[in-house]
């Protein structure tokens, strides 16, 4: 049968996301209500390698959590996914990459919100600019270069947290053939 919408309504709204109530019938055929958060433009993770396949981790002050290690990553603000990663990787890190491959696509937190995501690997990095103050604004605190391997065995150890970054790495590393 699945789920079934009876009706929704906005329980809040930003420029960032929208919260929304619905009511539903279960695939059960019960009714109920569903929290749904949306996010109002699809995310773009990087996972920037070096020439010795390091992957660079930021460091961020997160309001919810406090720090987290993450790849690069942000809103796509209505550009492409692509267009997006660039700039993304340009304001976190001053970086520029030259090659650009999406190795996956995935959904976070899909029992709770509607929130797209695309992730990318970034090669041939060169340092064009300085990305102190966006990197101020967005509380990164410090970023470091992590063998690929090491930044998956910091997942184990509860060093590295951020599932999406954890996923966007599990998929770099098999693209790269190193799962």
């Amino acid at each position: 049968m699945g789920w079934q919408t009876r009706s929704t309504r906005v329980t809040y709204e930003n420029p960032w996301i929208r919260v929304r109530e619905d009511e539903v019938v279960r695939p059960d055929g019960g009714h109920g209500i569903y929290g749904v958060v949306e996010l109002r433009h699809p995310a773009v993770f990087v996972v920037a390698l070096d020439e010795d396949e390091r992957v660079l981790l930021v460091e961020v002050d997160r309001y919810t959590v406090g720090a987290s290690w993450e790849v690069v990553a942000g809103g796509s603000d209505g550009e492409p996914a692509e267009v997006a990663a660039r700039r993304e990787l340009l304001e976190e890190t001053g970086l520029e990459a030259d090659e650009w491959i999406a190795v996956g696509r995935m959904d976070a937190l899909n029992g709770i919100c509607v929130a797209p995501e695309t992730v990318f690997l970034a090669r041939g990095l060169r340092h064009v600019a300085d990305a102190d103050a966006h990197r101020a604004e967005e509380g990164i605190t410090r970023s470091r270069w992590v063998a690929i391997r090491d930044a998956l065995r910091m997942t184990a150890t509860g060093k590295l947290t951020d599932g999406e970054s954890i996923a966007a790495l599990a998929m770099a590393a098999v693209h790269l053939g190193k799962l």
